[in-house]
């Protein structure tokens, strides 16, 4: 499970109701044997934790009449085969007349229905569905589709209502915990991670905590940060400490390093200055220590300046850079003002069984403000692990939320408010394949076949910018990223690849990147219809690739940024629909 990370792990405690009212006529037998499947299949949903950056997890599992496991499949990451394909092409010709278990209801991209198409097609007779999708533009659009294809479709808690129906839901709800945290609060799901004595001690007085926790317990940790999109410090932590925050897993997803600071008092070299694997953001109130934030654009670090930096505005700022799931490592003061902001959804405390003592020796938490023993903060869902000589105790500072959250829609909202109108919106944003627009992503499961000069058509990838340099190493960095499992894992190589050895990108990349670019989307858009009807449809809009850190082809965070791919998309559009005079002009010079 994501969240569990352990094999023994006790549980107390059960905050989650699943509420349903449909009736149905299944029996003990049937309840159990669907229940034990769709935890399969959040059990899988899984699998790629650690390999790949935080998504949306989908597992899928059928089985035959006969009840026996024909196939199985997981998303491995953003844009890759959906679990529901891998899983037919597992099974063969034995998904004929089986059940398909899936712990989500599909739906990793608007418009991509292949996942659908895939179940139908093999002839699969009966659909069970753990959870709707909590994305509200994808949220129901799969089980109607497969129910107008003739499937039958159980969505547990609602046609499938018991007990251990709800114990599966719950697992289903927990593997995606981090989504629906985004999809219901608009932050990323937070998780604080400490260690510390018996005595409740991270470090002695003189600050010293090397190592509090066994080696087993700081390989756990490895593991949640590989789980994370971002690992968060405060600047105590890296005066004292000078940590690397890596993952050291051996390859893989690492996740970026943030560094909370209100007055930048940091020092001139640290380890996390060192971004030759992994990017460090450093978060600082506006205007503090100019020459100091110069310093740190020189090693290449970015730095984000706040009017207010606190943690619910810094949740607030990385929700809309797309991430899902944040590992707070900080220490005591920071971790209480995360507390106290509302943004902490979850806690791992390794216990030790050490004491130490100190009357000044810091503890995991700062001062919360409570005088009494009936405001102390209660964990939910938690349970106790042994880990090597530690013990881990994690739950939940606040219960999964539920996935309908009674938010107004843009009608209901107009209603009550006729100066707001849904339709006076002229700018689309769009950037992880999961939001409304993420088909435009680069991410999305849309490979781009492209020809070649040889007149064979290729799968584009970002090993262009490697492309014919007369070098063993960009030769092989060029096979490595064409035989990536991911695009993201293709971009994560060609990035590193750039930063390790500049040299090897080709003299020309400069000068040819937007027309490379411009030919491989307008590839895209015309191999796949629905995407193309998807570009036609955002006609008078302005469309802005909405990262924020990458300030060439993305917008930027305050609109700073070039935003090539939101324009190339609006030059190909344009062309789409014949408003473009000459549209064989090079966007190079047109954008």
């Amino acid at each position: 499970m994501v969240l569990g990370l352990g094999t023994k792990c006790y549980f107390y405690s059960s905050p989650i109701i699943c509420k349903s009212t449909a009736k149905n006529n299944h029996d003990h037998a049937a309840y159990s044997r669907d229940a034990s499947y769709i935890k399969r299949a959040a059990e899988i949903a899984d699998n790629s934790a650690g390999f790949t950056s935080p998504h949306p997890n989908f597992g899928c599992v059928i089985t035959t009449s006969s009840g026996n496991v024909a196939g199985e499949g997981y998303l491995y990451a953003q844009g890759t085969k959906p679990a529901e394909v891998q899983a037919v092409e597992a099974a063969g010709s034995f998904s004929k007349g089986a059940t398909a278990y899936l712990n989500m209801e599909p739906g990793d991209c608007h418009g991509d229905h292949s996942a659908v198409s895939a179940l139908v097609q093999a002839g699969i007779a009966r659909v069970v569905v753990g959870i709707r999708h909590p994305l509200r533009h994808l949220q129901g659009n799969a089980v109607r589709a497969l129910r107008g294809q003739g499937l039958q479709v159980d969505v547990v808690g609602e046609d499938l209502q018991s007990k251990i129906m709800e114990e599966a839901r719950k697992s289903c709800l927990l593997v995606n915990a981090p989504l629906i945290h985004r999809a219901t609060s608009q932050v990323p799901f937070s998780v604080l991670k400490y260690a510390m004595t018996l005595d409740g001690k991270i470090a002695t007085t003189s600050g010293h905590a090397s190592w509090i926790s066994s080696k087993k317990s700081r390989d756990r940790v490895f593991e949640l940060r590989g789980r994370s999109d971002a690992i968060i410090v405060g600047g105590n932590t890296v005066r004292r400490d000078n940590p690397r925050l890596t993952a050291r897993h051996g390859g893989g997803h690492t996740p970026i390093r943030i560094v909370m600071t209100q007055t930048l008092n940091l020092p001139e070299e640290a380890n996390l200055w060192d971004i030759s694997d992994v990017s460090t953001i450093v978060l600082t109130q506006r205007g503090a220590r100019r020459s100091f934030q110069k310093l740190l654009a020189s090693k290449g670090v970015e730095v984000v300046e706040f009017d207010i930096l606190n943690p619910r505005e810094v949740m607030e700022y990385f929700h809309d850079r797309g991430y899902l799931s944040i590992l707070w490592e900080c220490g005591g003061t920071l971790a209480a003002s995360a507390i106290s902001s509302g943004v902490i959804h979850k806690v791992f405390a390794f216990v030790a069984p050490k004491i130490i003592g100190g009357k000044n020796a810091p503890s995991p938490v700062g001062e919360l403000g409570m005088v009494e023993m009936s405001q102390a903060l209660d964990l939910i869902d938690f349970c106790f692990e042994q880990v090597g000589p530690d013990m881990l105790i994690s739950g939940f500072l606040q219960p999964v939320p539920d996935l309908v959250p009674i938010i107004p829609s843009e009608d209901e909202t107009f209603a009550i408010d006729p100066t707001i109108t849904p339709y006076e919106s002229s700018i689309i944003f769009f950037y992880k394949t999961w939001d409304p627009y993420g088909a435009f992503s680069n991410f999305s499961p849309h490979p781009i076949q492209m020809p070649e000069g040889s007149g064979d058509y290729v799968t584009w990838s970002s090993a262009h910018k490697f492309l014919g340099v007369n070098d063993p190493v960009a030769k092989d960095c060029v096979e490595k990223i064409k035989s990536a499992k991911s695009p993201e894992e293709a971009a994560r190589m060609g990035r590193s690849m750039q930063k390790q050895r500049p040299d090897l990108v080709r003299s020309d990349w400069e000068s040819l990147k937007i027309d490379v670019m411009y030919r491989a989307l307008k590839c895209k858009f015309s191999i796949y219809p629905h995407l193309q009807s998807m570009l036609l449809s955002t006609a008078g809009s302005v469309l802005v690739e909405a990262s924020p850190h990458d300030l060439f082809w993305g917008g930027g965070r305050e609109g700073e940024g070039l935003n090539y791919l939101g324009r190339l998309l609006m030059l190909i559009r344009s062309e789409f629909l014949g408003e473009c005079s000459t549209p064989s002009e090079s966007p190079c010079t047109s954008l």
